[in-house]
């Protein structure tokens, strides 16, 4: 009996990724070898100087920024006749501004570098590939300014603001759309609170003035209602005592920076009379003194039984009326006497 065929295997067929593929792969190496590890050498190179050049800068900024905030805390220190320049909020405005535009240098070096770095690196690895895409790029780069031009507007005039300091955290600003107490200055956006305790982002682009009432001085204006029956010199004369009274209190002295004015009459109705007395004060004080001056005031009002009349038809205008910058300023005239005699 014969015996039984053995089953024939089927042949084997070569992958594409045995015999010659490999072969190729390492033949491309050998024959690339040089360029291939020379492109990689002059990338390297590319980002190590990069990134020594990232650090140089970044800590160049940030020793001028800790140098100027030093500075500043340093200056504190001082005499009072410049307290206006070295007062708490001038030196947060400082010291903010200088932290702001650190930051805003650090983010372009950063930038820059990367824009800079990528371009050679691509130019490094096949300089047709920047030509190839020259337009498109150039297409990119017109649609995202158009889109982002708010965005542009917005970081511009957020670093002039910084820059011209227009305002600084805690001043007391009216930026149009919002009137408070600003709390943080970024570069696109700027946060104001409000004396209900909102918080306002308003975009800094949107800022078309500013009115900043903290820095330098501000002047405390009081309209007060009199009968007007009452005798208006000694009325006034009783009220600039008190208010220099005030002013050369000890609690009160180092906040008020000039006496006190009367301005004299600035209404008269059938009901009352409207006098007005100013102080020029810090900005920081102006609250506390106007509250402080109403109070003492009214007591001597009241020591001189003068009654306020009713003021249904009187508008006490207050800051909003101080039309004269420079204050009440009249010409000061020797009295002229007047000569009285019988006909000849």
């Amino acid at each position: 009996m014969s015996a039984a065929a053995e089953p024939i295997a089927p042949p084997i067929e070569e992958t594409p990724l045995s015999g010659d593929f490999w072969a190729g792969i390492a033949q491309f190496w050998a024959d690339n070898w040089g360029t291939i590890v020379g492109k990689l050498f002059a990338i390297v190179v590319i980002l190590a100087i990069a990134l020594l050049i990232r650090w140089v800068l970044h800590f160049v900024i940030d020793r001028v920024v800790t140098r100027i905030v030093s500075g500043v805390k340093k200056k504190q220190d001082v005499t009072d006749t410049q307290a206006l320049q070295a007062s708490p909020l001038a030196a947060v405005r400082v010291v903010q501004r200088t932290r702001t535009l650190g930051t805003v240098l650090r983010n372009v070096v950063n930038v820059t570098l990367f824009i800079i770095v990528t371009l050679m690196i691509v130019n490094v690895i096949d300089s047709s590939i920047l030509g190839s895409f020259a337009l498109l790029s150039a297409a990119i780069g017109a649609g995202l300014g158009f889109g982002a031009q708010n965005i542009v507007k917005d970081v511009l005039n957020g670093l002039f603001m910084v820059v011209e300091d227009q305002l600084g955290v805690g001043d007391v600003v009216d930026l149009g759309p919002a009137t408070g107490i600003v709390e943080e200055v970024q570069i696109r956006i700027t946060k104001v609170r409000d004396v209900n305790g909102t918080l306002w982002f308003v975009r800094n682009g949107e800022i078309l003035r500013v009115g900043n009432m903290s820095q330098g001085w501000s002047r405390v204006i009081l309209d007060l209602a009199v009968p007007y029956d009452v005798d208006v010199d000694a009325v006034e004369a009783e009220l600039l005592r008190t208010a220099t009274e005030l002013s050369h209190s000890g609690k009160w002295r180092s906040r008020v920076l000039e006496k006190p004015e009367v301005w004299g009459l600035e209404s008269i109705s059938a009901e009352a009379m409207v006098i007005r007395v100013v102080m020029k004060v810090r900005t920081s004080a102006k609250d506390d003194i106007a509250r402080e001056l109403r109070m003492r005031l009214k007591r001597s009002l009241d020591a001189m039984d003068v009654k306020v009349p009713n003021l249904s038809s009187v508008v006490l205008t207050g800051f909003e009326g101080a039309t004269r910058v420079k204050g009440a300023k009249p010409p000061k005239t020797a009295p002229t006497a007047v000569k009285t005699g019988g006909g000849s």
